[in-house]
């Protein structure tokens, strides 16, 4: 039984429910500063999306203007938060540190054929943080400074993973439009959707998603400059089917009207500082969190949006806890097992990502994968992982 179920499992592939919409900026043309929805726009999630990282501590005022909490304010056990429980849909803006490097490509020149990017060693999914020691802030700046050295060499500062590299490259005139180019193509923005985990009324702290957003090009895990969420409708559902995950749609509402900015983008999830508008209504208090040894195998229930902004609770299984001894989405494998649900939904559905788990009164996790053969059974991230990720405990 184990043996063959193991074996079906091996053949299936988990996605992560956050599907990035996506700018490809050429840095050798003209290029839009920024990626914006309107409330025409439709977008769905799924694995890959990208953000970047701002300052080292990723610090955001708090959009209240209050002071951010210190460590003094927040709990010092696990046993002392309750958090206002998510479901509702959120609209997710990110933009990168700098400029990332999503694709390398060949000039035309009069000298033949050249990728200057290629040939200095930056690669796919470095960040171009400066050009000649200004500051990159947009994919368009990297085209601006580029053309503005004439063709003289030039020095780009790129991170790549944890590590800051220097490095010298000398722009070539492109045959096809006369322009200074590097052989690069960069990006510097993405937007979807997701779902909000949870809201901490006391810290003002927000978790939601329970996965990292990830590059759709590199699949890295994209650290962020800066970020907000916005409120968000759903406006379809398209079915999940056995090989093909299904999908929420929404649109961004209000989008003049930020929820919360966002500071982290990890393993667990995506967090930062909201307001006080990210209280469910469905619940008038706030419910305690499991300790993972008061998790179990068993009924449950989800608290998620599949039409319009209210979410509802929908059944399903706890079918096993995993070990993990680091933080990671993969925490659970739960199962669908309400029948209203999948007649309507068909299971697990990519926008789904960060409906929180709740067990016993207490939330215990969030969705986070869907198995791509088996649209009703996917996995959920321990509570207490996207808890250390948030930063609500003071120790």
């Amino acid at each position: 039984m184990n043996k063959h179920r193991n074996t079906i499992l091996s053949f299936i592939t988990a996605i992560m429910l956050f599907v990035s919409i996506n700018i490809y900026n050429n840095v050798y043309d003209k290029i839009e500063l920024a990626f914006k929805l309107n409330k025409d726009n439709v977008c769905a999630l799924d694995e890959s999306n990208n953000a970047k990282e701002h300052d080292i501590d990723l610090k955001v005022s708090n959009i209240n203007n209050e002071s951010i909490p210190t460590k003094k304010d927040l709990y010092a056990t696990t046993s002392e938060i309750k958090l206002y429980p998510g479901g509702q849909p959120l609209g997710i803006k990110l933009n990168t540190k700098g400029a990332l490097v999503i694709a390398i490509s060949d000039i035309e020149t009069e000298k033949g054929i050249i990728s200057p990017g290629a040939k200095a060693g930056i690669q796919i999914g470095d960040s171009i943080l400066k050009i000649n020691n200004e500051q990159v802030q947009s994919s368009e700046d990297v085209a601006t400074y580029i053309n503005r050295c004439d063709g003289e060499e030039v020095k780009i500062t790129v991170q790549r993973k944890d590590e800051v590299l220097q490095l010298e490259l000398k722009p070539v005139k492109s045959l096809n439009d006369d322009k200074y180019k590097i052989g690069l193509w960069v990006r510097d923005s993405t937007a979807g959707v997701g779902t909000l985990t949870f809201y901490d009324a006391k810290s003002k702290k927000f978790g939601a998603l329970g996965h990292p957003i990830t590059d759709v090009d590199t699949g890295n895990i994209m650290s962020i400059a800066n970020g907000e969420i916005l409120s968000s409708n759903i406006v379809s559902v398209r079915k999940g089917t056995k090989g093909n995950p299904g999908e929420l749609r929404g649109i961004f509402i209000e989008e003049e009207t930020s929820l919360g900015k966002i500071e982290n983008n990890t393993e667990c999830g995506i967090f930062g500082q909201g307001k006080d508008t990210l209280k469910n209504q469905v619940y008038s208090e706030p419910l305690p969190v499991a300790k993972r040894e008061e998790i179990k195998v068993g009924p449950a229930k989800i608290l998620t949006t599949v039409e319009g902004t209210e979410p509802k609770f929908y059944d399903i299984e706890i079918e096993k806890l995993l070990t993990q001894s680091s933080p990671g989405s993969k925490s659970m494998v739960i199962k669908i097992t309400d029948e209203k649900f999948l007649e309507e939904v068909g299971g697990i559905v990519q926008g789904m990502s960060g409906s929180p788990i709740i067990q016993d009164g207490k939330i215990v996790g969030a969705v986070t994968h869907v198995l791509i053969n088996k649209p009703d059974t996917g996995y959920g991230v321990y509570i207490d992982w996207m808890l250390k990720d948030a930063d609500i405990l003071s120790k």
